[in-house]
């Protein structure tokens, strides 16, 4: 995506890792809502830079972790 494309993450709804442990430690955010792409970023760096995943690039990730987490 060029930088005029991106979709405005500033204003999106950012949720945390639900395998955050609260401790500073390394947690990742995830913001719904954004037509066609899954924000990613850095809890610890909020107005940092976010990784911007099409649709179906972030499915299969989503899958891939449900399909190996510990059980």
């Amino acid at each position: 995506m060029t930088p005029d494309s991106r979709p405005a993450c500033d204003a999106a709804a950012w949720r945390k890792s639900s395998y955050s442990n609260g401790q500073g430690g390394d947690c990742v955010e995830v913001a719904d809502g954004l037509p066609g792409v899954t924000p990613v970023r850095d809890s610890k760096r909020p107005h940092g830079p976010a990784l911007l995943f099409g649709a179906a690039a972030w499915s299969a990730f989503v899958d891939e972790m449900k399909a190996h987490r510990p059980g």
